[in-house]
């Protein structure tokens, strides 16, 4: 027995549920970076500086915001180019959050 291919112009189920599966990730990270800045907002003890915890919890949140931007954004994006062909998305948004990411990493290591 011999696979058929898709018609042409028509999308392999297995990438669209890729596409899918990769904006799930997006979105658990997002919303674990929320969680992360909520904690440190409201959970965690106080910091040897309230103006520090006050920014790192809300840089957080943001991150966590843009997380699940950029996610829905590339999802989009990635879902466009296989229905219509044409390039895949930059991964300018990635190396943005990933900078932010290493800039409230080493914010933390100099906390408390």
């Amino acid at each position: 027995m011999s696979e058929q291919s898709p018609p042409p112009g028509a999308v392999d189920a297995r990438f669209t549920l890729a596409a899918e599966r990769t904006l799930l990730a997006w979105l658990r990270t997002a919303l674990g970076l929320v969680a992360a800045g909520v904690a440190v907002l409201h959970v965690v003890g106080e910091f040897a500086s309230p103006a520090l915890q006050t920014a790192l919890g809300i840089v957080l949140i943001v991150l966590g915001i843009a997380s699940a931007v950029v996610g829905s954004w590339r999802w989009y994006r990635v879902t466009h180019s296989l229905e219509n062909g044409g390039p895949m998305p930059a991964p300018i948004g990635i190396w943005l959050l990933i900078g932010g990411l290493v800039v409230v990493s080493v914010a933390f290591i100099f906390v408390r």
